[in-house]
């Protein structure tokens, strides 16, 4: 199963639905599009400790080689578990664990969309795209 942004707060749901099947983690690393105040706490509250993304972590990435765009001013962050997950991501063993997703999963993303072009599915239903 595939969580999607869409489904932040499901997101939280599908981690948890491992504990049948082959167990829980007791780590979840996540990109911004999950961030999400209920499924941060759902799992925090079964000893799960999630890292999630508040935001870019860097206004342009160091491969390149555009110009960089304008600076835009900072997202403000208000909410309590967004500013204690801020901190959190801050800690050198956060920072270690998070950078491991730049080595396992985004790469694979990176090149089914740049190198093969594919960045949507344009039949509906898992038969026709098959």
């Amino acid at each position: 199963v595939v969580a999607t942004p869409a489904d932040a707060p499901g997101f939280a749901t599908i981690i948890l639905g491992m504990a049948r099947g082959i167990g829980l983690p007791k780590t979840v690393l996540a990109d911004t599009g999950f961030a999400s105040g209920p499924a941060v706490a759902a799992l925090e509250a079964r000893g799960i400790e999630p890292l999630v993304a508040i935001g870019r972590t860097q206004p342009h990435r160091a491969y390149d080689f555009r110009p960089p765009p304008q600076p835009k001013a900072p997202r403000r962050v208000h909410e309590p578990w967004r500013l204690a997950m801020q901190a959190k991501l801050q800690t050198p063993d956060a920072k270690a664990l998070y950078a491991r997703r730049k080595h396992t999963v985004e790469p694979v993303f990176g090149s089914i969309k740049a190198a093969l072009g594919f960045t949507r599915f344009h039949l509906r239903g898992l038969a026709q795209v098959a």
